[in-house]
């Protein structure tokens, strides 16, 4: 499978007007798994989001409707990647 990042992603672009507002906190991209507001099955998206819209995104993840691949704050503008924790 080719990595998230060389394709290309539905959704908001990296440099969306979204990214900038002052009520965006995060920025995820993810897969979709099932056919539904995300868009179709094996869409790639990039999305911008306030807080709620984060924890509706988690709830869809619990749903398995997509699976997040990638996850970032957003602070006035940057974007600070989260990384994931290892198992032992």
């Amino acid at each position: 499978m080719r990595d998230i990042s060389a394709r290309e992603l539905k959704g908001h672009n990296i440099l969306a007007v979204e990214r900038f507002r002052d009520n965006t906190r995060w920025m995820i991209e993810f897969s979709v798994l099932r056919p539904g507001s995300y868009g179709s099955p094996g869409d790639e998206v990039r999305l911008f989001l306030t807080e709620d819209g984060y924890q509706a995104a988690l709830l869809s993840q619990q749903r398995r409707e997509l699976k997040i691949k990638k996850c970032a704050h957003v602070v006035e503008g940057h974007v600070l990647y989260v990384k994931k924790k290892r198992r032992k």
